[in-house]
């Protein structure tokens, strides 16, 4: 049992220990662990801590696959081959993971001169030290919206920018980048259907006629796309299909 004056002090030893390490850690010349150096960016001239560059950095890399698919030549490219597949009635073969790495690499050989251009513009003389950050992004940009700006039409541009509110642009540079975006995603789809119906029409007449001779020998019950399926892979392989859709989607893409 303690006693009176032992519990009269109690109170002032248990907040004499909860001081202890701030005392240590305060003293001068005590041992104790640094602080970590903390790194400053600055982001239109106010300072950025570092969690929050983390922050950005994460968000730029989770936003890439959207980019891919909307600021290069994979849209175009993957709705041709999806098209291809179903004209020649082949169910899931090729598989998406076949299409996905044709287009994958299809786009890189497409889009390679462009990156090379944002590459030695833009991101080799900022990483050299030799530009600021903004001039660099300016100079890396500007070979893609010239790729982009080749492929839009006219109609689809003059229809974002109704929509944006803005009248005529007096250059291309004065076109706000979502503007571009959406004009440029437009052109893609509709380029890719224009291509697609293109590729649809030898296959349709390959199943109208089968269609026509199972009727008139009166075998009804027998599906034409069974029986049309064979002709059109013998087809598209007498053609050399593959190579010849590949070639058309390389070539159909306006240089920038």
């Amino acid at each position: 049992m303690p006693t009176l004056a032992t519990a009269r002090w109690l109170p002032w030893l248990t907040l004499l220990l909860m001081l202890l390490p701030a005392l240590a850690f305060a003293a001068p010349g005590a041992p104790g662990t640094p602080l970590p150096d903390v790194n400053v960016g600055r982001i239109g001239g106010q300072p950025v801590s570092l969690p929050l560059q983390t922050l950005l950095l994460m968000t730029a890399i989770t936003l890439i696959p959207s980019m891919l698919l909307v600021l290069t030549a994979f849209t175009r490219i993957i709705v041709v081959l999806a098209l291809l597949r179903q004209a020649l009635g082949t169910g899931q073969t090729p598989s998406n993971q076949v299409l996905l790495g044709l287009a994958l690499f299809l786009t890189a050989m497409i889009m390679l001169p462009t990156w090379d251009k944002a590459w030695s513009a833009g991101m080799a003389p900022y990483l050299d030290g030799q530009i600021d950050f903004q001039t660099a992004w300016t100079l890396t940009t500007q070979p893609l919206r010239g790729f982009m700006l080749a492929q839009i039409r006219e109609t689809d541009l003059m229809t974002f920018a109704g929509i944006a509110g803005h009248g005529t642009y007096a250059s291309p540079d004065a076109v706000p980048f979502p503007v571009l975006v959406a004009s440029f995603v437009t052109s893609e789809l509709k380029t890719a259907f224009e291509i697609g119906f293109l590729i649809f029409i030898p296959f349709v007449i390959i199943d109208l006629v089968v269609a026509s001779v199972l009727m008139s020998m009166g075998m009804m019950m027998l599906s034409p796309m069974l029986v049309s399926a064979p002709f059109k892979i013998l087809l598209f392989v007498l053609v050399d299909g593959w190579v010849l859709t590949v070639g058309t989607l390389a070539a159909s893409f306006n240089p920038a």
